[in-house]
């Protein structure tokens, strides 16, 4: 009599703890095999520490991982509470390509109607990006911008060959910088929707443990 093989596990990886929190309040289940929502702590270093500790052991060594949390909007038009699906991850070190941006995108409109959904390269810093900073890197071809997401990717692909994505929500933008009070609003909603992406992700997910051709 044969076994089925576990289901591939997914880690999801965040930085902070509100987003952490935003994502278990709106964890209903759903996921196609085991999930763990990682707390990598605040930077490109952390975040690489963190990764490579998880995927080191043997409980996610074959795990797909998704980056996600808040990030800056660098075009202007963008708002906060649009989302941001990474055609690719970019930091000094290299570019890391992600896999089933359209899948996400298709299952990110479903879950949030009405919000936007921009795509496009997604780049790291070491900082929080303001003011003159965005232009400069929304001329380098980034539509946004954080410090995790490129250092999550870069350090998962590193440990070994599995599916990466990164999926962003805009807490601020050129036209609604964070650093204006009146903008606190702003991350009320970046929150909401960062509470509702989950559905999205368990489907991106559940497609990569379809029989490949």
């Amino acid at each position: 009599m044969s076994t089925q093989p576990a289901p591939a596990p997914l880690l999801i990886a965040c930085a902070l703890g509100i987003e952490q929190f935003a994502l278990r309040a709106g964890d209903r289940g759903g996921a196609g095999g085991p999930v763990t929502v990682l707390r990598t702590g605040m930077g490109p270093a952390a975040a690489e520490r963190s990764v490579t500790r998880m995927l080191a052991g043997p409980a996610l060594r074959d795990a797909a991982v998704l980056a996600t949390g808040f990030c800056a909007g660098l075009a202007p038009g963008m708002h906060p509470g649009d989302l941001v699906v990474a055609e690719e991850t970019r930091d000094p070190r290299g570019t890391t390509p992600c896999v089933g941006t359209d899948l996400l995108v298709k299952e990110l409109v479903r879950a949030l109607p009405g919000r936007t959904v921009h795509t496009g390269p997604l780049t790291g810093s070491d900082h929080v990006v303001r003011g003159q900073q965005r232009s400069d890197l929304l001329a380098t071809g980034a539509i946004a911008a954080d410090m995790e997401s490129a250092a999550t990717l870069l350090s998962a692909v590193r440990a070994g060959e599995r599916p990466v994505a990164a999926v962003r929500v805009v807490v601020d933008a050129p036209e609604h910088e964070l650093v204006r009070i009146g903008t606190v609003r702003g991350g009320i909603s970046a929150f909401r929707v960062l509470r509702s992406v989950l559905p999205a992700f368990f489907e991106w997910h559940r497609s990569l443990l379809l029989p490949r051709r």
